[in-house]
């Protein structure tokens, strides 16, 4: 039987239950780990068994676990190189090499005199701020000038609690966002994502239907396919006219737009994981069990805040 690590955070909820229940009904195992609680050395121990681990907690900081697993030699769904992809200012970058199409963007400096100047450069109003990492809509706000862009950036700062997280400046599209999720190497859903505000991300949104995928879109959804490690990803896109560009590229995408879709993109995220589990992983050995000595734990401490 195939055992897969489930990765959540907080109470489990309709897809989580569905994940769960969908899985029996295949003949295969889970177990759970919920990272918005404390993680004792025997839930990493448990884990350890798993064929592969899957995380859909939708937290920033699951990327530390996901370290952790990689280096106990588990496999996974999506890698830190994966994340790696998710960070916006990487994302644009690899967008920029591989000819897909975004708006422009720079990213700032971490002094206020130079992200003025940088800024005054740019030239671009109004002009949309983020950080690299963020989910929900989360750190991303618009400013009409240089003051309104230093104090939302100076928010940032304040609110996040660091400046060690990068901030990007993007040029404004006037668009509804558009998301495209694709699970493997199959496009599965369309989303235009509508609000009367000038944000339609995240949970900003407040209308959804769906829409037709022409000839340049394919283009760059395999593009992003080829390019990135996201096997399951959610792209978002506004449209310029009628030209495309990317926003970003999100793992562990919404399933939600749709409730009559939610099931399916849940079933086909199960089969392409059990596609993905190693064949007998354990054929020939023991499953290598974490010692309980203090070395072993020391270490992982120091992959969970590294």
């Amino acid at each position: 039987m195939k055992v897969i690590g489930y990765i959540h955070s907080g109470k489990l909820g309709k897809n989580e239950n569905d994940f769960l229940r969908i899985s029996k009904e295949k003949g295969i195992e889970v177990r759970l780990l919920n990272i918005s609680q404390s993680i004792d050395l025997k839930e990493l121990q448990e884990m350890e068994l798993c064929d592969i681990i899957y995380n859909d907690s939708g937290e920033d900081f699951a990327i530390e676990f996901i370290k952790i697993f990689e280096n106990m030699g588990i496999p996974v769904v999506e890698s830190s190189k994966a994340y790696f992809d998710e960070n916006k200012w990487n994302f644009y970058e690899k967008c920029i090499k591989h000819g897909i199409p975004a708006p422009l963007t720079i990213k700032l400096s971490k002094n206020t005199e130079d992200i003025k100047k940088q800024l005054v450069e740019f030239n671009h109003w109004p002009v949309i701020l983020k950080r690299v990492r963020g989910t929900w809509g989360e750190f991303v706000a618009r400013a009409n000038n240089v003051d309104e862009a230093i104090n939302v950036i100076e928010g940032f700062w304040n609110r996040g609690g660091t400046k060690h997280i990068p901030i990007i400046a993007q040029e404004f599209i006037d668009s509804f966002s558009y998301r495209v999720t694709y699970i493997g190497d199959e496009i599965l859903q369309t989303a235009i994502k509508e609000n009367n505000n000038w944000k339609c991300t995240g949970v900003y949104a407040k209308n959804f239907k769906t829409f037709d995928i022409d000839p340049a879109l394919k283009d760059i959804v395999q593009k992003i396919m080829k390019y990135t490690d996201i096997k399951i990803c959610g792209i978002d896109l506004l449209k310029k006219g009628d030209e495309w560009l990317v926003i970003e590229a999100n793992a562990e995408p919404a399933l939600d737009f749709f409730e009559i879709e939610r099931t399916m993109l849940i079933e086909k995220i199960i089969d392409l994981i059990a596609k993905l589990c190693p064949n007998e992983r354990f054929e020939g050995s023991e499953p290598i069990i974490i010692s309980n000595s203090n070395d072993c734990n020391d270490k992982s401490q120091n992959l969970l805040f590294d």
